[in-house]
């Protein structure tokens, strides 16, 4: 049962947060909030149109050449960001329980979400001081000549519905650090957690404007961020289909900045000199942990032949002792976040049977006192051919494409052969090997005997189509400022 103070948020009237106030889509059009393990209604969501967005945009650049640029000191906005992270870490339950109500994953999962997001508004406050340019010397006589780096001004962030909070996070304090003011687009199947951060950033003291929040659907809220004239910058998290589309309406418009972190399907390889004891008890997470529903998770699973059964055997009777259930019980695995999703992967999975993969686990809905929900059993297939469906495309589920390897360079190829390059782990007690793997493998992050291992300090993003640009760490100031030279003669 959520706490009374989640009920009394999901009781109030969900409306865009704009200019620090609480307003009325001009749309007048709503869309319901579903709870993903019951398929209940949580709340009603407003669904901005054309003209919020607008005004959205308006109040942000308002804010970005008045206040929020020079009134408000690098010190000012590190202070800022580091009392917003104080407000959220108090009010750290009511963001889990959001968090697990609208998206489904367990309290015990979102507890990460919560707690990443804290460390990230603290990170980058301390950024907000250290943003600098630099001094060059040039070959031309009587010549003073230095760099400063400056806010982009308006940014749009549009944000996935795996992490929501989360990954809010990672772009709204880099964003902010920097000096831009922010509208904040979050998936409309998880927009309560953006919501009730809005009412943290009202209360941390931001000016009005700085930060303004827009729910609705991608093709109308988002496709008039995306083509607004007066956005200097998307960022976008989510599917390449719709990165492309991004990428164009930037082309068709005002050639607004992009970055984009898209999707993977990521290469998980297993040597045979692996530490096989304490690695195999828990590597069935690095395919399954979020119900499936991660672009980093190792959906490729590649095993030297000589241990292939073994570690099919250990995966296959791990995962089928994971509990599956509502997020507020904390089993292993909550539902898909919706109906439209777990058609989606179950489609998958009869592709992955009809063109010859074996089903080793899994592959179903639930049902019983689950059926109301959109469960699935976490799903385990092998094969020997790279040409599979289920191979090659990214199903965003609880399902592991595994396939034996015979020797380093074999490997290497299957790896590299994806239109994806996101991340890619490797599991070796040889560290030669594993640095060669590490140089070898097109990817933009690769794991060492770990598996989803973060830090606000490190970038994470990746190459070909997974994206570009890196979120987190230093490199992310790069993606929300602009650089200027300026010369002097003497």
């Amino acid at each position: 049962m959520p706490s009374v103070k989640t009920i009394q948020f999901l009781e109030q009237p969900q409306k865009l947060f704009i200019e620090n106030q609480w307003v009325d889509t001009k749309s007048n059009a709503f869309f319901d909030a579903i709870n993903p393990a019951t398929g209940d209604v949580l709340t009603k969501l407003s669904a901005a149109n054309k003209d919020d967005v607008n005004d959205a945009v308006s109040s942000s650049r308002r804010a970005f050449e008045t206040t929020w640029s020079k009134d408000t000191t690098p010190m000012k906005r590190g202070v800022l960001l580091w009392k917003l992270a104080d407000l959220i870490e108090r009010d750290k339950l009511i963001f889990q329980e959001l968090e697990t109500l609208d998206n489904g994953k367990p309290l015990n999962k979102a507890i990460y979400d919560v707690d990443s997001t804290i460390n990230h508004f603290r990170y980058y406050a301390g950024w907000a001081t250290k943003i600098e340019g630099s001094s060059i010397p040039v070959n031309t006589p009587n010549k003073l000549v230095y760099t400063t780096r400056e806010a982009l001004g308006v940014v749009g962030l549009i944000v996935p519905w795996n992490f929501p909070l989360m990954i809010t996070a990672w772009k709204m304090a880099p964003a902010l650090a920097c000096g831009n003011c922010c509208i904040l687009k979050p998936a409309e199947q998880t927009s309560l957690t953006a919501l009730y951060l809005a009412k943290l950033i009202k209360e941390a003291g931001f000016p009005a404007g700085t930060v303004n929040v827009v729910t609705g659907f991608g093709a109308a809220t988002g496709q008039a961020m995306t083509e607004h004239m007066d956005i200097d910058k998307i960022s976008f998290t989510g599917s390449t289909a719709v990165g492309r589309k991004i990428m164009e309406a930037s082309a068709n418009s005002n050639l607004k900045k992009v970055s984009l972190e898209l999707g993977g399907k990521s290469p998980n390889v297993i040597f045979k000199d692996a530490d096989l004891k304490n690695i195999l008890p828990n590597m069935h997470w690095t395919g399954f942990y979020n119900t499936g529903q991660e672009c980093s998770l190792g959906s490729r699973l590649y095993v030297e032949r000589p241990i292939f059964n073994q570690v099919i055997d250990t995966i296959k009777e791990n995962a089928e002792k994971l509990t599956i259930g509502n997020g507020m019980d904390n089993p292993d695995l909550g539902p898909i976040v919706s109906e439209q999703q777990l058609n989606s992967i179950l489609s998958y999975v009869d592709k992955g049977i009809n063109e010859g993969a074996d089903l080793i686990t899994g592959g179903k809905r639930c049902g019983g006192h689950l059926s109301n929900g959109y469960f699935m059993t976490p799903t385990l297939f092998t094969h020997e051919n790279e040409k599979l469906t289920i191979v090659k495309e990214e199903i965003f589920g609880p399902v592991v494409a595994a396939s034996p390897f015979d020797e380093f360079n074999d490997v290497v190829h299957k790896a590299n052969d994806s239109k994806y390059g996101l991340v890619a782990a490797v599991w070796t007690k040889d560290l030669s090997k594993a640095h060669q793997f590490a140089n070898q493998v097109n990817a933009g992050g690769i794991w060492i005997n770990g598996y989803d291992m973060f830090d606000p300090a490190v970038p994470f993003g990746g190459f070909k189509q997974s994206g570009n640009g890196k979120e987190m760490g230093k490199s992310a100031l790069e993606l929300y400022t602009k650089e200027k030279s300026v010369w002097i003669a003497f």
